[in-house]
């Protein structure tokens, strides 16, 4: 007996977001890759074609996304979860390198990244643990095990030299934070970064005096009640100190492509000779990527008519930095549709997260929105230079299939579980 799919109630709304972004993220990959002209949208020898492919094993994966009970990822999420951690063991073993990270396995003539399907298989993790009756995200030892639960693929995927995918798993603590964690954490955290950043760009004697000085002015001037003084004396031995790892950590455990990213983008190199010559490397795809973003002006050159994207003067354009496309040949407008787009979907995610009767489906929803918003970020800021390089996708948009099942998968069990919500009204 077939599945009857006449008593499923969808969220449209998402699912038409969903499709806009697909659209014309193909639209764009068709500019960004095509040579000459355009004969066939669905050649597979270019990278339009192998995607418009992509695109229509996305639509068989959505079916049986759907098809499946909502329950069954509930119930499978940590059994999901196993298979994603060994699946990211078996990168050491099998692994093909590609770009320097060993993050994929050959397939015949295709590869698959499983980094990128760990985020679904965290995100269902990360909901099944919050959502257990005997976790209490405020106490200490809950805390502690939803991070492991973070750290153990973020490790795995950071010694496979793959940053960005990484950088992603911070997207979680937004979640954490919706689930009642202490706000002195958000607060540790902000002044972490600022001490990183202080120290890098001012030195190590500068962020000892600058922290001296407002703990202990605080301390003395900005409390009513005076705690005892070894409060303030281990906070600044605990910033100097970590001071000194972050200043270790840049200077002796990162790549020098690494550090020349960070360099660049907190402007650090003084020498100019030296500065030209990293500008003129590391700082070549987002310079091209500015420009062909500006030349756009406000209404763009139009489709197959960019000439620095048809020129194909930004590397990797159909991937990471597919954004400059959509700059140069749909102008601001359309990069502002593209921005709307993904900010109207990630407000109906957690519009819909909040409405959810099972703690579950609105953890995990919050963890579908976090995850896409900190993709989003990151890879629109790093083409503009608003942040360092980091490759990274945009999510539904860049060329790949890894990228798009993976997205597909993340937000569609969303779906099928917001799903449930509709079909008991």
């Amino acid at each position: 007996m077939g599945y009857d799919y006449r008593n499923i109630r969808l969220d449209w709304i998402t699912i038409v977001l969903f499709l806009l972004l697909v659209l014309f993220g193909w639209i764009n990959i068709i500019s960004a890759s095509h040579v000459g002209e355009v004969t066939s949208y669905f050649d597979r020898s270019k990278p339009y074609g192998t995607q418009a492919l992509f695109i229509l094993f996305t639509l068989g994966l959505i079916v049986l996304i759907l098809a499946i009970e909502a329950k069954f990822y509930e119930r499978f999420a940590s059994i999901i979860y196993i298979i994603s951690i060994l699946s990211l063991i078996g990168l050491f073993i099998f692994g093909k390198t590609v770009n320097g990270a060993t993050s994929w396995y050959g397939i015949g003539s295709m590869t698959i990244q499983p980094s990128e399907f760990a985020k679904f298989a965290t995100s269902l993790a990360i909901a099944k643990f919050i959502s257990d009756m005997q976790t209490n995200i405020k106490t200490l030892q809950d805390q502690l095990k939803a991070v492991g639960l973070l750290i153990l693929p973020a490790l795995l995927i950071l010694l496979q030299n793959d940053t960005g995918s990484t950088v992603v798993y911070a997207a979680f603590f937004f979640v954490f934070y919706r689930e009642g964690l202490q706000q002195i954490y958000l607060i540790i955290a902000v002044i972490i970064i600022l001490l990183a950043i202080v120290t890098l760009k001012f030195g190590l004697l500068t962020t000892v005096i600058t922290a001296g000085i407002l703990i202990f002015g605080y301390h003395f001037f900005g409390r009513k009640k005076k705690p005892q003084l070894i409060e303030p004396i281990v906070i600044f031995l605990l910033c100097i100190g970590f001071s000194f790892g972050v200043k270790y950590f840049y200077e002796s455990v990162l790549k020098p492509h690494q550090q020349d990213r960070i360099s660049l983008w907190l402007r650090l190199e003084s020498d100019p000779e030296r500065l030209k010559e990293m500008k003129q490397t590391i700082l070549y795809n987002l310079n091209e990527s500015e420009k062909a973003i500006s030349s756009g002006g406000l209404t763009g050159k139009g489709f197959l008519e960019g000439t620095r994207t048809t020129g194909k003067f930004v590397p990797e354009q159909h991937t990471d930095y597919i954004f400059s496309t959509v700059g140069e040949e749909w102008g601001f407008l359309g990069s502002a549709l593209v921005v709307i787009l993904f900010v109207g979907l990630l407000l109906r995610i957690l519009y819909l997260a909040e409405l959810q009767r099972s703690q579950f489906n609105r953890v995990y929803g919050y963890c579908v929105a976090s995850i896409l918003f900190m993709h989003f970020m990151i890879n629109v800021g790093m083409v503009m230079g608003l942040i360092p390089t980091i490759g990274i996708p945009l999510p539904f948009f860049s060329y790949g299939g890894s990228s798009l099942w993976a997205f597909t998968l993340l937000l569609f069990i969303f779906v099928k579980l917001d799903s449930n919500r509709l079909n008991d009204w």
